[in-house]
């Protein structure tokens, strides 16, 4: 029997594009606007073709489609180097035309596309898709040239779960926002700690206690809220000699504050903390009780700098 030495093993030979066509809106966009199955195997879509060159304001799309369900597809060609003019091109006509699919064909996608591409995946609503798409040609041996079409970015289940951890993650930071306003803005006559802050966006708000490393925060959590005095120098043995001191003086200081706290000292860790903790489980999530919650931290910040200032002082 022949071995595999006796058989025939050809190789692909890269075909120019311009070879095969020379103009890229008469002669590629005509060719692919007639072989949309083509595109669609590659990204598992069946595509019908709506329009070659549509209007999309006072801009021209290469070929608007349709997808199974009806919805516009979007395509845009490019035979050479991928350019921020295509770009912005493809996101104005997603948003004119109102198209959930987006398709970028080019002979040379940069990096920085690639990666513009996945970003869009990821924040786009979930029901939208974004495609780069690389177009090259081959022969074997004195065979017809054949396209190849490579999927450099688009949708993936990973971008969809990037995008939604992102969008929690904006949203969350707006409602810490909108929380320490409106805690900064029952503050103002009050008391002068924190009261010149801006919101923050994290879940935590600190003012300095007038000694280098220490600190007074609010924390917000979703179902809970605490006040502390944070203990944070750059030296781990400092940080526990404070903590120690402020120790020593725990009956007294438990009794100016009325309540007892929480004496977290960390001993595997550099940081320290003194904290009330609220009881119950309201916190982030519970929109109603915000101002309950902010005038119940503020009571309680207060008592706490009351408590511990003059054992700050004497550090």
């Amino acid at each position: 029997m022949p071995g595999s030495a006796d058989k025939i093993i050809s190789r692909l030979i890269p075909v120019p594009l311009r070879e095969l066509w020379k103009h890229e809106a008469r002669d590629f966009s005509t060719w692919l606007a007639g072989n949309l199955d083509f595109l669609g195997e590659v990204i598992g879509m069946s595509l019908s073709l709506v329009e070659q060159e549509s209007a999309a304001g006072a801009f021209s799309v290469d070929i608007v489609a349709e997808d199974a369900g009806g919805n516009l597809v979007i395509i845009e060609n490019q035979l050479e180097k991928t350019d921020h003019d295509h770009l912005g091109k493809l996101v104005t006509y997603m948003s004119n035309l109102n198209a959930k699919t987006a398709i970028w064909i080019t002979s040379q996608p940069r990096p920085e596309h690639e990666r513009a591409v996945q970003w869009l995946n990821e924040i786009l609503p979930a029901d939208t898709a974004f495609y780069l798409i690389k177009l090259e040609a081959y022969r074997i041996a004195n065979s017809p040239p054949a396209p190849l079409l490579t999927v450099v970015a688009g949708p993936s289940e990973e971008s969809r779960k990037i995008g939604s951890h992102r969008k929690d993650l904006a949203e969350r930071n707006a409602r810490h926002r909108e929380f320490w306003q409106g805690l900064i803005e029952k503050l103002q006559g009050r008391t002068r700690l924190h009261a010149n802050l801006s919101p923050s966006m994290q879940h935590w708000l600190s003012a300095g206690a007038g000694k280098s490393g220490l600190g007074f925060n609010y924390v917000i959590l979703k179902d809970g809220w605490r006040v502390e005095l944070y203990i944070d120098t750059p030296d781990q043995e400092t940080n526990k000699r404070y903590f120690d001191y402020f120790y020593e003086h725990k009956e007294e200081i438990e009794k100016s504050f009325g309540e007892s706290l929480r004496w977290n000292r960390k001993d595997n860790r550099r940081a320290s903390s003194i904290e009330y903790v609220a009881r119950g489980k309201q916190g982030l999530k519970d929109r109603d009780a915000w101002p309950r919650i902010q005038e119940s931290m503020i009571d309680a910040m207060s008592r706490l700098h009351k408590a511990l200032s003059p054992y700050i002082k004497k550090l």
